[in-house]
């Protein structure tokens, strides 16, 4: 909204900072960041009204999880509030790919609102039924793909682009949106399932979306692109404005959420999360690079996949417990000990990805 102040500008001002997407970012990074501090305490409150009783904690879990019974949930709703303030207030409006990313991120958030509603009125662990769930996500998902494929150019819609490969394209055709779906659909149930542990979810999700701030600030820069020799997708540049925000108000969170945590981030937040970050995935054409830089969010989802594959099989279990970090938890390690070594992975695979804009 704040980049029409150009109009207002004679190139040589004040006004003028507005075109910049770093001035903007940094305008979305500090406005997030305070709406979080300044409204996180106050929304904390409301929730522990409101629910009385917070998150219900599962009986066969880890031991140690029962002193966290009262803690409240939803506290994805402050990075929501925060990340979508910071986007409306900075990003330019008549860019589709925020919208995209935007709308796609408010809609999971709706499916998970919905499922930690169901929780708390309840107080059982199993919220919203799982096929609606599915078949909302399935529909965002599945809009989401179909918007970014029309939006791209024309040499690269319905393409699916290969790391390390310069200039390597897959015609996925008619299938690329189903592709899409997996990739939407896949990262926002991992990242989940990565939702476990105070402060574990959160700080991976900020230092991958940091990364493809910096994938899609290149990508939709034609001299950064070519340089790198990375396919060109104009206006992608401008997500990095709304992973700015994502991450002012991922912090403000993170403040409350850090052990032992005053409030849970919820369905609310990480389904939305994940959804944001596998449509910056697919809005910019590093699906695959999603893999890699969310790599902690792929074994944690395929920890569970080869847990109940393998008890259906064979009635006996790989893991401890699942997700994984409930195995090592199992095992004996500390909540802090999992959630910081975790954060070290979660940093490395970040590294990994953004050097596959060079390795080409």
């Amino acid at each position: 909204m704040l980049y029409w102040l150009t109009n207002l500008s004679d190139g040589g001002d004040f006004f003028n900072l507005f075109r910049y997407i770093t001035f903007r970012a940094g305008g979305a990074f500090f406005t997030a960041l305070v709406f979080g501090f300044f409204f996180g305490r106050p929304l904390i409150d409301l929730l522990r009204r409101k629910q009385k009783k917070g998150q219900p904690i599962r009986d066969d879990g880890p031991q140690s999880h029962l002193s966290k019974a009262g803690t409240p949930t939803m506290g994805g709703l402050l990075i929501l509030a925060a990340l979508t303030l910071g986007t409306l207030l900075w990003a330019r409006l008549d860019n589709g790919y925020v919208w995209i990313v935007l709308l796609v991120t408010l809609g999971f958030a709706a499916i998970g609102f919905a499922d930690d509603y169901a929780k708390v009125t309840k107080q059982h662990h199993a919220g919203l039924s799982g096929r609606v769930r599915l078949l909302i996500g399935l529909c965002i998902a599945t809009a989401a793909g179909a918007a970014a494929a029309w939006l791209h150019p024309a040499a690269l819609s319905g393409e699916l682009a290969l790391p390390f490969f310069k200039n390597a394209l897959i015609n996925l055709s008619v299938l690329y949106v189903p592709f899409t779906v997996i990739v939407i659909l896949g990262a926002a149930n991992a990242v989940n399932l990565t939702d476990g542990l105070d402060g574990l979810a959160i700080m991976p999700v900020m230092i991958a979306a940091a990364t493809f701030a910096v994938i899609a600030y290149m990508v939709g820069n034609a001299n950064f692109a070519n340089y790198l020799g990375v396919h060109f997708v104009p206006g992608t540049g401008e997500l990095a404005v709304f992973v700015a925000a994502l991450i002012g108000g991922g912090l403000g969170f993170l403040w409350y959420n850090a052990p032992p945590a005053a409030v849970f981030m919820g369905d609310t937040g990480s389904l939305a999360l994940g959804g944001a970050l596998g449509a910056i995935a697919v809005v910019t054409k590093h699906e695959i690079v999603l893999a890699i830089v969310g790599g902690l969010f792929v074994v944690e989802a395929l920890s569970v996949i080869i847990q109940v594959l393998y008890f259906k099989r064979t009635g006996k279990r790989v893991f401890l417990m699942a997700p994984i970090h409930h195995h090592f938890e199992k095992k004996g390690w500390g909540e802090a000990q999992i959630v910081i070594r975790f954060w070290i992975i979660a940093l490395i695979l970040a590294l990994i990805g953004l050097a596959t804009l060079k390795l080409r």
